[in-house]
């Protein structure tokens, strides 16, 4: 009987420990995706509202960094200048947690295939975009995207040349 009552307890506290998990996870999935909502919407304002005080944006080349000011004033430049419109064909949302180290910490991760056109006639491009965030206390603390910015320059019509290759 002791054993049974043992099993019991500790099925409990398992299952709790799940749910708080489960529902932590789905909470958190829910934010990012009210984000990407707002990417696709072309709504800067909004995206803000989702970012904590001190994000960090991360990519997707080596050393682009920002952080929110910087983040809102590039998406609000972006979406007067540059996009007419950003759509995710596909988007998938796995949560994952890190339980240590200098990355500890709540991630959702989103691969996402994005379709993007540019005003004036400036072209679309499709790419597969790798998107992690990091949420902390219901707001998106830290963010790291990764693209082949050289394959979204191609479909746009440019060609990449090595430097002695260039004439001046």
């Amino acid at each position: 009987m002791k054993k049974i009552i043992l099993f019991a307890a500790l099925s409990v506290c398992l299952f709790a420990c799940t749910s708080n998990n489960a529902a932590k996870d789905k909470e958190n999935m829910e934010l990012v995706s009210n984000y990407i909502k707002a990417v696709e919407n072309l709504n800067f304002e909004g995206m803000g509202n989702f970012l904590d005080e001190k994000y960090m944006g991360m990519g997707p080349s080596y050393g682009d960094t920002i952080y929110k000011p910087q983040a809102l004033a590039n998406w609000k430049d972006n979406v007067t200048n540059l996009y007419e419109k950003i759509h995710y064909n596909r988007s998938f949302l796995v949560p994952v947690s890190v339980p240590d180290g200098p990355n500890k910490g709540e991630w959702v991760v989103d691969w996402a295939e994005l379709h993007i056109n540019y005003k004036n006639g400036g072209g679309e491009v499709t790419i597969w975009a790798n998107t992690s965030y990091l949420v902390k206390n219901g707001k998106i603390l830290k963010s790291i995207t990764l693209y082949n910015e050289a394959d979204a320059l191609r479909q746009l019509g440019y060609k990449i040349v090595p430097a002695e290759n260039v004439k001046e």
